[in-house]
């Protein structure tokens, strides 16, 4: 970049600076964006296919979650890296609908380019955009059916498509039935935290043995061999101090001359010990979750009074079982008594593929559960837990919201519908933009038909053709590669994914759009020379 004054060059950017100007910065940009988005295009609906992702020491990855190729692909582009972004806020706001951002994202960038091409200013492009995202949500929240935790079919019909189309196919009903249950478990006063259903895995066994259990599963053993491995009506007591001696917090020495003194020491420390576990005795508890360590000696003696303990419990856990069972966890073993116990039907030790686990079920009313996921390979387990937090995640989010809409396409094809009518009234260049954003939303359903093999083009005349006659609820009908009435299908999804997806969406689109000028600057050391800029930056490079 150089300046021209009295024939003398000025350098205001540093040697080895890369720029790109005006059209070619923002076709950089919308081409890196748009090959993020065709990585995962594929990947939509039901029939979408699997990518299979290998890391450096050859660690396999096989999912077609979007938000997790995308976290597991090594992006460098700027531009690409904002289209990881929208699928993670997808993923952190509602946990499913991540490939339907990011496709949503590039095909309005693809839209835009073409105007562009017509000379069209971004800045016009950006205000159709926004009153085009501002209809659509609208008309989305009039679209929207009512929903409820009692609508058990509805909910469970909801987890039944977050599921569709991952790993879990086979045993997805009795999975879609887990989900349900789970919610509403956890469900406080019409508040649902999703962080308190825990999902673990442990290969072994069929996806049918997958099971929900009322409480809390915890990645430990039980400490000493002498303990009971199987406790019923489980007194539970949840302490987050050691069962140790302390060490002095002051530098103290003490000195031992003779044997006899170091003989009353040690059997100081072990009355100390012992006091420790008659109080937790003495408060009726039979089974100790300790957040810190526990001495051998108490090990003993907890052993003897036939207490099962496990230690080193991670924090989370402790709070999980504190709601799962009721109890207080306690920082001093002095104050430990009776009513800071919890209750569970049963505590037991049990090896699940080669590892022990200890399990707290059936307890009474507990607002936080667990689903055991189980799976023939490791690749299975995996793709079934990504599936069951999709289907938790989509249930609460219907619950949260209170609405679903008709899933399959339908929805996209409605709005599109919809959009070019309000264009028309709109008028001046905007109404361009805001029919191009009705083309982009019909990529979800052209995407559909393509993935179950049918004519793109065909498909979309034949929905526009129902929809214009007030068919609202028709979508692409991928296993019978037709379409059909989404509604009697099943095939719905929470009113929440969409909505979060096309803000995103067209928030991550307007964001490249307003891009004129990619500068990738080369950092300056304090030595004066300078760094090339990385391999890829500013153009190229793309994954």
């Amino acid at each position: 970049m150089n300046g021209q004054m009295g024939g003398q060059p000025i350098l205001v950017l540093p040697e080895g600076t890369l720029r790109q100007l005006g059209k070619d910065a923002q076709k950089a940009n919308i081409a890196a964006a748009k090959a993020v988005a065709e990585t995962v295009k594929t990947t939509l609906g039901p029939r979408g296919m699997d990518k299979m992702l290998v890391d450096t020491i050859g660690d396999v990855v096989i999912t077609n979650d979007g938000a997790t190729i995308l976290d597991e692909m090594e992006i460098e582009h700027p531009a690409a890296k904002m289209m990881v972004e929208v699928a993670k806020t997808q993923e952190d706001e509602v946990g499913d609908g991540t490939t339907t951002a990011v496709v949503l994202s590039g095909e309005l960038l693809k839209t835009a380019e073409l105007l562009l091409e017509q000379n069209i200013h971004p800045t016009v492009i950006i205000k159709g955009y926004r009153m085009a995202k501002k209809k659509v949500l609208e008309a989305l929240n009039i679209l929207g059916k009512d929903v409820t935790v009692n609508d058990k079919d509805i909910l469970r019909k909801i987890a039944l498509t977050a599921m569709t189309g991952k790993g879990s196919e086979a045993a997805k009903d009795s999975l879609g039935e887990l989900a349900v249950k789970a919610v509403e478990a956890v469900m406080d006063n019409g508040k649902i935290n999703t962080e308190n259903i825990q999902i673990e895995k442990r290969q072994g066994g069929s996806i049918d043995d997958t099971e929900l259990i009322q409480g809390v599963v915890i990645d430990k053993e039980i400490v000493h061999a002498n303990m009971p491995k199987l406790i019923k009506n489980a007194k539970v007591a949840l302490i987050d101090s050691a069962l140790e001696v302390k060490e002095t917090e002051t530098d103290a020495q003490i000195r031992i001359s003779k044997p006899t003194e170091l003989k009353a020491f040690m059997e100081q420390e072990a009355e100390m010990i012992k006091d420790m576990v008659n109080k937790i005795v003495s408060s009726g508890a039979n089974v100790v979750f300790c957040q810190k360590g526990i001495d051998d000696l108490a090990q003993h003696y907890l052993a003897k009074n036939g207490i099962a303990a496990v230690r080193r419990v991670k924090k989370s856990d402790m709070d999980k079982l504190a709601k799962a069972t009721g109890a207080n966890i306690i920082t001093s073993i002095e104050e430990l008594s009776k009513e800071d116990l919890g209750e569970a039907g049963v505590v037991e030790e049990k090896k699940i593929a080669d590892e022990e686990m200890v399990i707290v079920k059936e307890c009474k009313n507990p607002k936080a559960v667990s689903i055991l996921i189980r799976g023939g390979t490791e690749h299975v387990v995996d793709e079934v837990k990504r599936a069951m937090e999709d289907a938790i995640q989509g249930v609460a989010g219907a619950i949260e919201v209170g609405k679903f809409i008709s899933g399959g396409g339908s929805a996209e094809v409605e709005l599109g519908k919809i959009l070019r009518n309000y264009a028309e009234s709109v008028g001046g260049r905007e109404q361009l933009a805001i029919n191009a954003f009705a083309d982009a939303l019909e990529v979800i359903p052209r995407t559909l038909a393509e993935s179950a093999g049918m004519d793109p083009i065909d498909a979309l005349v034949k929905l526009r053709t129902k929809h214009e006659k007030g068919e609202k609820n028709y979508g692409v009908d991928v296993v019978s590669a037709g379409i059909a009435d989404m509604i009697n299908l099943g095939v719905i999804e929470p009113l929440k994914i969409k909505t979060q997806a096309i803000k995103s969406a067209t928030e991550a689109a307007e964001m490249i759009l307003r891009i004129d000028d990619t500068i990738t600057a080369s950092k300056i050391n304090k030595g004066g020379s300078s760094s090339m800029p990385p391999s890829g930056a500013g153009m190229g490079g793309m994954m």
